[in-house]
């Protein structure tokens, strides 16, 4: 069995949240997201969400708060999300050029139900957003995604 920890990002300001769509080489379109992606050797948790922030938006970030956990199985490998709050600083900078990221955006709230098309992704993020739910299982994705390494 093959394991992958994610780290991500919510940050909210005006009634939207900052979300991006990234490519992937198993998908024809770019998929929306919270920013956010894989540990690398020796991170924790939450100093990748700040480091993911910053390489896809741009953007400084402080965790305000642990938000959830999502864990669900693409097969043989186990993909397990940690999610924070996080607090943006200042402007963002440039993103960095080689990122996988189409798009970054600050989407309405009531858009993520329409923008965000993967339910593997969605429904924890609109149960945290709507009831605060903290812990999310799936024994199947039902989607497979592949980086470019």
């Amino acid at each position: 069995m093959n394991a992958i920890h994610l780290a991500g990002g919510i940050a909210i300001r005006d009634n939207r949240i900052l979300l991006v769509a990234s490519r992937y080489p198993t998908q024809v379109a770019p998929l929306w997201n919270l920013p956010g992606g894989r540990l690398q050797p020796g991170e924790l948790f939450h100093e990748a969400a700040v480091r993911e922030v910053r390489e896809e938006t741009g953007y400084d970030a402080t965790i305000a708060a642990f938000a959830y956990l999502n864990e669900s199985y693409d097969g043989q490998t186990h993909f397990v999300s940690v999610v924070f709050e996080v607090t943006l600083k200042g402007e963002p900078a440039a993103a960095r050029a080689d990122d996988h990221v189409a798009a970054v955006e600050w989407c309405p709230l009531d858009d993520v139900v329409h923008r965000v098309e993967v339910p593997v992704v969605r429904d924890p993020l609109l149960a945290y957003l709507q009831r605060r739910e903290r812990y999310f299982s799936r024994h199947d994705a039902g989607i497979t995604v592949r980086w470019d390494d």
